[in-house]
């Protein structure tokens, strides 16, 4: 890991593999399977309390020890006479478009807390993406090439007014050529307590999660957030007339459509359809597992693809998994759904990277489904593990700082 010097007039740091591949794999499922629409326009976002709040809380476990990695890292680096907390942790991707013009991070009154920015990079430019550059404003480095593993750790002041570069378009969707995605992890700090995020996720773990009277897997299916929070259009329009779900846009570009069994009632409220168990078709297929709705499905598509496209093989038995070929009136009813929620297939195409052309397996897809659950009741396992210390921990920490 190389640290490059600071200028005392622009303090900022660079670590370089600051990331393990893996962790920053782990972190690209998770946004690729859990995401919704972000803050700006062709932006996508997770945050940990989106997660606790869409019953996927397991899934933050992976974030807690990198956070810390990086709390004492800046602290080391700065000096910081106090112990920092985490006012924001998020999972952001850039699409075709997007862009942000000079700024600081602290560059709003309510924002004025903020003391230092940390942002991971998951994956690189010119190898994943084109365009996405980040710059500052003044001192050295003046601009930043985006590289897996990479950590960018800066004062949230004006000292590093900064910029990103708009993102590229991506090329064809079935090569290897260049997309044009990049993968931020953005971490924010601060001294002032009473923006401390862990006494937030604190109290949303203690509603979502220690109610739960069983750990099993059907206790750890994802409840979707609102449709409003998954539509993706152009320049973020409110028309539903143009873009897409990109719940459905994700599973599309990893070369599946979505099934109901149900006749659709035009007439009717569509947006409950995708709360309801539906089935996944591939190509003239339709897989035989029942999800309980369509981001259930996008987890586990998203799982497969994270670990069994590389590795063609999973620790559980791998069973026959089961098909049948789709009749008319199955494929009429995809078409059906993909006319509602898939309005514009192409834009799909240029937002997301296709992994259609990774290797695909029935049965292992199957084994998939399993090796998701055990994946997801081994996070929560953790987490009701490290909750009542991460709780004690709290509660020293509000009395020390007389919160």
């Amino acid at each position: 890991m190389a640290d490059m010097e600071m200028e005392e007039d622009h303090p900022r740091l660079i670590l370089h593999n600051f990331l393990t591949e893996d962790e920053c794999k782990e972190l690209e499922f998770i946004h690729k399977s859990c995401s919704t629409i972000g803050y700006r326009p062709n932006v996508f976002s997770t945050t940990l309390s989106h997660l606790i709040a869409t019953n996927s809380a397991h899934l933050i476990i992976p974030f807690l020890p990198i956070r810390d990695r990086l709390k004492e890292k800046v602290e080391e680096t700065f000096g910081c006479e106090y112990e920092l907390v985490t006012e924001f942790t998020g999972l952001i991707s850039w699409s075709r478009g997007a862009s942000i013009g000079w700024h600081s991070d602290d560059n709003r009154p309510y924002l004025k807390q903020r003391d230092f920015t940390a942002v991971c990079y998951l994956n690189s430019y010119g190898k994943d993406f084109e365009g996405g550059l980040f710059h500052f404003q003044d001192g050295e480095p003046k601009t930043i090439a985006p590289m897996v593993g990479d950590a960018v750790i800066y004062t949230s002041d004006g000292r590093n007014t900064h910029s990103v570069d708009e993102e590229s378009g991506c090329y064809s969707a079935r090569t290897k050529a260049k997309g044009g995605r990049q993968w931020p992890w953005l971490h924010q700090k601060c001294r002032d307590s009473s923006h401390d995020e862990d006494a937030k996720l604190i109290l949303l773990l203690e509603e979502n999660v220690l109610h739960k009277s069983n750990n099993v897997p059907w206790s750890l299916l994802p409840l979707p957030a609102s449709d409003n929070m998954y539509w993706f259009s152009p320049h973020q329009a409110s028309n539903q007339d143009i873009g897409f779900d990109i719940r459905l846009g994700r599973l599309h570009a990893l070369g599946f459509d979505v099934y109901y069994s149900r006749d659709m009632n035009f007439g009717s409220d569509l947006s409950e359809l995708l709360m309801e168990p539906m089935q996944l078709a591939r190509r003239d297929q339709l897989l035989d597992h029942k999800f309980v709705n369509v981001l259930h499905s996008l987890q586990v598509a998203q799982f497969y693809f994270w670990k069994g496209c590389k590795s063609q093989a999973f620790t559980n038995e791998v069973q026959s998994g089961k098909a049948v070929r789709l009749s008319r009136s199955q494929s009429e009813k995809i078409t059906q759904v993909n006319s509602i929620f898939l309005k514009d297939t192409k834009l799909v195409e240029t937002v997301f990277q296709s992994a259609d052309r990774c290797y695909f397996n029935l049965a292992t897809f199957s084994a998939a489904i399993t090796e998701w659950e055990d994946y997801s009741c081994k996070l929560h396992k953790e987490i009701l593990l490290s909750l009542p210390q991460w709780r004690a921990h709290q509660a020293i920490y509000s009395v020390k700082f007389d919160v």
